[in-house]
């Protein structure tokens, strides 16, 4: 007999439909086999579904899982906003800030009116050479290079930005790390774009992950502690980042697109 489980779609990091990144979120009494997971993830087709099961712990409230349609990953911004955001508006939970247990640590989100504040772990970067793979994918060498959980590109102006044309079969040859341009912006502090072709996701809309690693750099660079982002993906999607001690601050609203059953 075939399980019935709820299914829910938001768009994170966004105001409106169709904008920001759409995440798929899976509310479980106990978790799945991993196989099961992984092949919901890949049906979803989207950057992330996560799935997530009560924690019966003192340290955490949930468990919290993101896949990506081919592989689960460490850290996942945009679906966890998205998770709290349910967890907040859509399926009664009264307090003011759910804690999720993953593979990167304890994470905490918090209500900001009609927003969400999630934190992730910072996560260092070190100036590097230009890899081969990278500047053949981009078309272009980078200003500068940095390498961290995932190399990040630094251009000089937000143009730049926005004319790349990625070669994704190339850049997929840098895995594990993922790729994050990013420069100044025009209206924004920081804009940026991220492309993770060896993780299923060729580019994403909105990372928040990503994050992560441009707010030890940009608020060292710009000399404070906090600055606006936006992610120039064809959907978009805008953030609130802020770097305090060892942690990133990410705030930014969702909206519900879709709700329904798995037949699984």
């Amino acid at each position: 007999m075939a399980t019935t489980l709820p299914l829910y779609q938001i768009d994170a990091f966004s105001q409106h439909v169709f904008g920001g990144n759409p995440a798929a979120i899976v509310p479980l009494e106990s978790w799945l086999d991993e196989a099961v997971m992984q092949s919901i993830a890949a049906e979803n087709n989207l950057a992330e579904t996560a799935f997530f099961v009560p924690h019966s712990g003192e340290e955490a409230d949930y468990e919290l899982r993101w896949f990506t349609p081919t592989v689960e990953v460490e850290l996942c911004g945009h679906a966890t906003l998205a998770t709290a955001w349910l967890l907040f508006h859509e399926l009664g939970y009264a307090r003011e800030t759910v804690r999720f247990n993953s593979r990167s640590g304890v994470l905490h989100a918090r209500r900001q009116g009609a927003a969400v504040c999630i934190d992730l772990p910072a996560r260092a970067s070190v100036a590097c050479a230009c890899p081969l793979a990278l500047s053949a994918g981009l078309g272009i060498v980078p200003a500068s290079v940095r390498s961290g959980a995932n190399l990040i590109a630094v251009f000089e102006t937000e143009a730049e930005i926005r004319a790349l044309t990625p070669d994704f079969l190339m850049l997929a040859k840098l895995h594990p790390q993922g790729v994050i341009v990013t420069a100044p912006g025009n209206e924004a502090d920081v804009v940026s774009r991220f492309f993770g072709p060896s993780f299923g996701i060729n580019e994403d809309p909105v990372t928040g992950s990503a994050h992560a690693d441009l707010a030890p750099y940009w608020c060292e660079r710009l000399g404070h502690d906090r600055f606006s982002a936006q992610q120039l993906s064809a959907r978009g999607g805008h953030l609130q980042v802020q770097l305090s001690a060892d942690r990133v601050l990410l705030t930014g609203a969702a909206v519900l697109y879709l709700k329904g059953r798995i037949q699984a």
